[in-house]
């Protein structure tokens, strides 16, 4: 049991670390085109910011279950194939990145307006008001929203692995659920709840330490 728990659990580290990383690569740039054209950005655009906002609310919009199987074709096309753990990860991407999109805007927005204004008083240009006020004022507030987004995809990667992607999610339901074994839903349960604590945890070490 123990080694077929183990080997679950591997998988859902590796769909939830790797959706996660191209997510906040990805989501980073909409999320500085979304705070430059804001109509209190540093290059106000209303066209811009409407659509591109219009773009990531539809994305929010749908239920990760609805999308998953939506995205069955795009994932046939990018990985050949709909199930298993490369699979699953092209969804859990797909739905994480206007997430973190929207996350490290508001981070981003929330920037002190006097620092912006000191540092336009020193004769910084719009890029370096962006990357060296902009974004190092708020990376603590954007460790916290990777932090959820990890939490928040745990979730989904269990909700992926109902439909053949592996993972905790696909042991607790085979053998747990199907299986009418109780320990199985038991231990499987036991590590979610131990690997989100000590994801918050060292999330709120490294926000400590960041701010």
């Amino acid at each position: 049991m123990y080694e077929t728990i183990l080997t679950a659990f591997m998988q859902t580290l590796i769909m939830v670390f790797t959706s996660t990383l191209i997510a906040v690569i990805l989501g980073f740039i909409p999320a500085i085109i979304l705070t430059l054209t804001a109509p209190d950005g540093l290059r106000p655009n209303k066209i811009v910011y409407e659509t591109l906002s219009f773009i990531v609310n539809v994305f929010r919009s749908f239920p990760f279950i609805i999308l998953l199987i939506i995205l069955i074709p795009f994932t046939r096309l990018i990985v050949g194939k709909a199930i298993g753990t490369a699979a699953a990860i092209v969804p859990l991407t797909v739905s994480a990145i206007p997430y973190i999109a929207r996350v490290f805007e508001t981070s981003l927005r929330e920037t002190d307006p006097g620092v912006i204004e000191a540092a336009r008083s020193f004769g910084a240009n719009d890029w370096q008001i962006l990357f060296y006020v902009y974004v190092k004022e708020s990376i603590p507030r954007m460790v916290n929203g990777i932090i959820l987004l990890i939490i928040s995809l745990v979730g989904f990667s269990a909700m992926a692995g109902t439909l053949g992607g592996g993972g905790i999610g696909d042991v607790a339901v085979r053998y747990g659920y199907q299986g009418y074994k109780l320990s199985y839903l038991i231990v499987c349960s036991v590590i979610l709840i131990i690997f989100v604590q000590l994801v918050q945890s060292v999330g709120n070490w490294l926000f400590r330490k960041l701010s």
